[in-house]
């Protein structure tokens, strides 16, 4: 399974408080073993937990010819180990009625159990067998290439995904983040056994690890459990290794790529702006900015007077059917910027809109909207760690990203203090005559040329 690495922080790491009426989740512990490897944990009281691994590790810790590798590993994890078949992990796992699931990113690779609380220490066994001991026998690997061939052309299918992965291969074209996560078809087919035992010895190492629990778990069991069930990880010092990696930084490349299909009903069109890092300080307010653009859909109830200025102007033009603001955020860039559907006919208008309204966000914010936004956006905070999973998905992805976990107090408060001058100085530094990267498919004829939507990158009178 493939996964989009989300733009929005999310965390926690306080006892619980209730603040202008949202609810402060509990303390995050968080361990590191002599491994180097880190136990993180936060309680929930329930009858279950989520415990799992993130791996500082995926599609950018790839070469051209291994491109594919971290996704094939995923898929490998299930298909039986030293000391568990195929077909015995498949009943271990059904027998505790638990769900295990895996995911690829173009930073991180995650494996992951949601089970009762009385099954945890025997999840963390399923999870350091399958992530230590896994057979990567010659005909498992053959099966799977073949399953991996056919995802391949599902996602070919879907516009947006494929959209987004030419957008990505448009604006950082010759450096880490342009690779695909799945791989080319032609890498899929001769990826190697060796490939993937290499990976696995460079990449899945004790410091490059978070093992995370989340749910009704005991910290210092979970921290007894790791280091005995992850004692074989290689605990050497290999950040020389990831630091060799992002000295080849992602650099953005202004640049378009448009695949016109008159065949097709509706055309599909992503552009994009380069944005802060996960650590800049500017992350936060560009979080902000992208709440306050927002997103709309045709077949949603909302009306007019709960959509940003942006939505409104999309909503009005009858062949508009999806507006969609996106903030793809790595350890190094980001992505800012809109993903639209909509009919031949209006896609030069509505290109002209949307741009129109990104400029303007450079010289005015309307208070009442950024005040929407925020609340918005702490809304969307809280309704996404609902879950035990999605709460051990934020720990681990924030511990990766800042070495810790942000409290959601601390996070409220940076939301509160951003200010319409704030918006209008990271707009202005992001969006303002900026270079931007330009992907489409579809019946794409009267979409602008590159040209046309640079120039409409910043007013020459206001």
């Amino acid at each position: 399974m493939r996964n989009k690495l989300s733009s929005t922080i999310f965390g926690a790491g306080k006892p619980c408080v209730i603040r202008r009426g949202f609810a402060v989740s509990s303390e995050t512990k968080v361990t590191t073993l002599p491994s180097g490897m880190r136990v993180a944990s936060e309680f929930y009281p329930g009858a279950t937990t989520t415990v799992g691994v993130w791996i500082d590790s995926g599609t950018r810790f790839e070469t051209e010819e291994t491109n594919g590798t971290a996704h094939f590993l995923e898929h490998m994890a299930f298909k039986g180990t030293a000391k568990r078949s195929k077909d015995a992990l498949e009943l271990e796992v059904e027998n505790l009625g638990a769900h295990l699931n895996a995911y690829t990113s173009r930073e991180q690779t995650v494996y992951y159990a949601k089970v009762f609380k009385e099954d945890t220490a025997q999840a963390v066994d399923i999870l350091s067998d399958i992530l230590q001991n896994s057979e990567l026998r010659q005909d498992a690997i053959e099966r799977e290439r073949t399953v991996i061939l056919r995802e391949e052309e599902e996602i070919a299918k879907s516009e947006e995904e494929t959209t987004f992965d030419r957008l990505h291969s448009m604006a950082y074209q010759g450096t880490p983040l342009d690779k695909l996560i799945l791989g080319s078809r032609e890498n899929i087919a001769n990826l190697t056994r060796d490939n993937l035992v290499n990976y696995i010895k460079t990449h899945y190492t004790a410091p490059r690890c978070v093992l995370v629990g989340a749910g009704a778990i005991d910290h210092d069991e979970l921290v007894e459990l790791g280091a005995k069930a992850f004692a074989g990880l290689p605990s050497e010092d290999v950040h020389a290794v990831k630091k060799a990696v992002l000295d080849n930084p992602s650099i953005f490349t202004g640049s378009e790529v448009r695949n016109r299909e008159d065949d097709m009903a509706l055309a599909h069109v992503a552009f994009a702006f380069e944005g802060p890092s996960w650590t800049h300080g500017d992350s936060v307010p560009m979080m902000v900015l992208h709440a306050l653009l927002g997103s709309w859909d045709r077949s949603s109830m909302a009306g007019n007077n709960v959509m940003s200025r942006m939505c409104a102007r999309a909503a009005d033009m009858k062949g508009t059917h999806k507006v969609s603001t996106f903030n793809t955020v790595y350890s190094d860039t980001s992505l800012f910027g809109v993903y639209y559907v909509a009919e031949p006919k209006d896609i030069d208008d509505l290109q002209w809109a949307l741009q129109y309204e990104l400029s303007r966000c450079c010289f005015k914010v309307d208070e009442d909207q950024l005040e929407r936004a925020k609340t918005t956006l702490k809304t969307n905070l809280m309704l996404s760690l609902d879950d035990t999973s999605q709460v051990a998905e934020d720990i681990g992805r924030q511990l990766l990203c800042y070495g810790r976990r942000v409290p959601t107090s601390e996070m409220f408060a940076r939301i509160d203090s951003v200010t319409e001058a704030a918006i209008t100085r990271v707009a202005t530094e992001y969006l303002f005559d900026r270079e931007l990267a330009v992907s489409s498919m579809g019946p794409v004829g009267y979409l602008p040329d590159y040209n046309w939507m640079r120039r409409r990158t910043y007013w020459t009178r206001f």
